[in-house]
């Protein structure tokens, strides 16, 4: 290749490995598989080593990946980082074992497996737990210290009080976990985590701690980066002092001094792999002499004296047979390929999520194709690309709903299609749940639990079923008292006279939340109005979109959800804005509210500022007018901080109502 093409070349494979560094690191939703990946930086550097001249600074093999996110505070980190050198063949790693002694003398290696997580620092001072941090850059990460203090496996307090302790670890999803979260999302009809790694690090980048503590992330540590105090001379040493004071080190790392043994160790973990209740990529050689490791030093990006062997991924051929289509509880249709059954990562497997017809067509799949299968993560079985063709033509979805016989629907910008009769089996639960909910209709007593009584019953169907409900039809409730009774049906009764947002809220329309139902309610004044609306009117409204706006007549435009707006009017439903504003001073006006108030819940503070005509937004942009700020205010504040916006807190803000 001469000149002109490798810098054409280079120049390609830089944006290309950007992009995908971005989704992979950065917005935790890679598109392409760790060895694909792994095969574009290898071209690249070897490319680089042929066309030095061609090196730039901020080429993917001169820096550590990762950016920071917005939504937390910036930590710099004492002792960087940094990344490790890949390599892929047990001639590499004896290509490392020569280069490490030929500046130093009969080394001694540690071998540990390569946890496949979010890596992050962790430091401690007088043994107590002080803040914890992404990685970043590798220079700059990100202060996430509220949502590691939900993980059970770093401790709050070390059984010594060290002067002062950084240490680096590995956050991951355990494989069960993992498979639990994904089990809810496509029930939930949510996007699904592609694998462990990316499930842990976009749980940690969670700004409410609540969401982290709900799913089981654990931790591995595997450097000690900063100790004051005491004196540390390797890295086995390290470990071991890490696991005295109570963290949890890496698991089986081995020490030895033969380089055969390290290769022999490699495959060992390759071997354990399948069985362990963790994800891991690969295996790390480090040298494990401090003294060794300063003689050996580091390059631009990696250090000379440990390299990570990545392992190759498992891949099976098998045959598609069926397609299943399944209606989830929010009516997206998912299809389910059937295959020939193919051991994979130490179990059969003869079924896998084909996503959507984006993904079957991208691929060109067709009953009778034979496809590579492997299990991401080593634990969802996934398509991976087609072997060959077969006679077949590819597959289309249906156009209707399995569950009900409705049409379906593609949103704009969105890859699934979605069955949005109000009516259809498939979602009758979920929807009867969200009808209830606190948010919608407010039903007290009618949780998830009672209403899967009622529907296994066959009491209830749709939520007109529970303002029809007879006392008798009631007694399926097990352990339910005549006084309960009573209780019960008068909250359903008196939800009839909530406002219209509500109801509208409670109908589960696609991307109308509580806020959305409100401006709907409030512009409009009635359901009939609402039902009567173009899409070009409800786009009008400031805050909706043309997505939104076509959701809703959409929605409206199904028999089904006409009918079922019918009969709740007919049993008395209320169907009318009862909004009354009281002033118009806050006309024009975005609010943004934020933190903790003294005495105000922000339900309490947006109704007071929408009964005198202003808008509340949830986050700050060039638009917000004024953000209310409470204790604990977090990045908001400090994004209306940099932008100039003015801010309240609640004293000054009940002034402003006086």
């Amino acid at each position: 290749m001469d000149a002109e093409k490798a810098k054409s070349r280079i120049e390609a494979l830089r944006r290309e490995i950007d992009y995908h560094s971005r989704r992979y690191y950065d917005e935790d939703a890679p598109e392409i598989e760790d060895d694909a990946f792994d095969a574009l930086t290898r071209e690249l550097r070897q490319l680089e080593e042929q066309f030095p001249q061609f090196i730039t600074a901020d080429s993917y093999t001169q820096r550590v990946h990762g950016r920071l996110s917005s939504l937390f505070t910036p930590v710099t980190h004492e002792v960087p980082l940094g990344s490790l050198q890949d390599v892929f063949s047990e001639e590499e790693v004896r290509d490392f074992d020569r280069r490490v002694r030929q500046t130093v003398s009969r080394p001694v290696y540690v071998v540990e497996p390569k946890i496949d997580g979010l890596s992050i620092a962790v430091e401690y001072r007088s043994g107590r737990f002080y803040r914890g941090a992404t990685r970043g850059d590798g220079l700059v990460g990100e202060d996430v210290s509220a949502n590691l203090q939900q993980i059970k496996a770093i401790p709050s307090v070390l059984s010594e009080p060290v002067e002062r302790l950084i240490v680096r670890g590995e956050v991951y999803m355990p494989r069960e976990s993992f498979a639990a979260l994904v089990q809810q999302q496509e029930e939930n009809g949510e996007k699904v985590f592609k694998n462990p790694r990316n499930s842990a690090a976009g749980t940690l980048r969670q700004k409410d701690p609540s969401v982290v503590a709900g799913r089981n992330l654990s931790l591995f540590v595997f450097n000690m980066q900063l100790v004051e105090g005491e004196k540390v001379l390797s890295h086995s040493a390290s470990l071991q002092r890490m696991a005295q004071l109570g963290i949890p080190v890496i698991p089986f790392y081995h020490v030895t001094e033969d380089i055969d043994a390290v290769i022999d160790y490699i495959r060992q973990i390759g071997q354990k792999r399948v069985g362990l209740p963790f994800d891991i990529d690969g295996a790390v050689v480090k040298v494990d002499d401090f003294t060794q490791r300063e003689a050996l030093g580091n390059t631009s990006k990696f250090p000379r004296w440990a390299v990570a062997f990545k392992y190759p991924p498992e891949e099976k051929e098998t045959v598609l047979r069926e397609v299943e289509v399944n209606v989830g509880r929010t009516g997206v249709l998912t299809p389910t390929g059937v295959f020939d059954p193919v051991i994979l990562a130490g179990t059969t497997v003869s079924r896998a999520t084909l996503h959507n017809q984006n993904f079957i067509d991208e691929k060109g799949l067709a009953i009778g194709d034979t496809v590579a299968m492997r299990k991401a993560g080593d634990i969802i079985p996934e398509v991976v690309r087609v072997v060959r063709h077969g006679e077949g033509t590819p597959y289309r979805l249906p156009d209707t709903c399995p569950s009900c016989g409705s049409s379906v629907i593609r949103e704009e910008e969105e890859a699934d299609l979605r069955c949005v009769n109000p009516a259809c089996p498939a979602q009758r639960l979920r929807n009867l749940i969200h009808f209830t909910s606190k948010d919608a209709m407010d039903i007290d007593g009618l949780g998830p639990a009672v209403l899967e009584q009622l529907v296994a019953a066959g009491v209830v169907c749709t939520p007109y079923d529970l303002y029809t409900m007879r006392r008798e039809e009631v007694s399926v409730l097990e352990g339910l008292g005549e006084k309960s009774a009573d209780n019960f049906l008068s909250a359903i009764a008196a939800s009839k006279e909530n406002d219209l947002y509500r109801v509208i809220y409670g109908l589960g329309i696609r991307h109308i939340g509580q806020k959305a139902a409100k401006l709907l309610a409030d512009h409009f004044g009635s359901m009939d109005a609402i039902l009567n609306a173009s899409a070009e009117e409800i786009e009008a409204i400031d805050g909706f979109g043309g997505v939104m706006a076509r959701s809703v007549v959409a929605f409206f435009a199904l028999e089904p959800s006409r009918l079922l707006v019918e009969q709740l009017a007919a049993c008395g439903v209320n169907m009318n804005s009862n909004t009354q504003r009281l002033d118009d001073r806050f006309v024009g006006m975005t609010f943004v509210l934020t933190g903790t108030l003294p005495t105000l819940t922000r339900g309490e503070a947006s109704a007071l500022i929408e009964e005198r005509g202003g808008k509340t937004a949830s986050s700050v942009s060039k638009k917000t007018s004024v953000v209310l700020a409470g204790e604990d205010a977090g990045s908001k504040l400090v994004k209306a901080q940099q932008l100039g916006i003015r801010i309240i807190d609640e004293a000054e803000f009940l002034e402003m109502l006086q």
